[in-house]
């Protein structure tokens, strides 16, 4: 069953380019990912500091792989260092 994950964070006032050309630098290794079948990334019109990310997984086991691989290691690494409030996490399945 694919597996569909949304994050959210938001960044410090100043840190929006860095949390911004930081994002923009894992899309592509994570489009290359086996399991990955499709990465966006968003930016609020409205607040630009809240950054969103949409994925999907052909299933959870790509997904727990992807959460290791070193792309991924390092974006969570740089981002949690920009953050002025909690990140938030979720992995959902499509029901319609």
């Amino acid at each position: 069953m694919q597996l569909f994950f949304f994050a959210s964070f938001h960044v410090r006032a100043g840190c929006e380019t860095v949390a911004e050309e930081n994002l923009r630098a894992v899309l592509d290794p994570t489009r290359a990912e086996a399991g990955c079948l499709g990465i966006n990334a968003f930016r609020s019109t409205q607040d630009p500091q809240l950054f969103v990310i949409h994925s999907r997984w052909a299933d959870e086991a790509a997904f727990e792989l992807h959460a290791t691989v070193a792309h991924t290691v390092n974006f969570i690494r740089s981002i949690e260092g920009l953050l002025d409030a909690r990140a938030e996490f979720t992995r959902t399945e499509m029901i319609g």
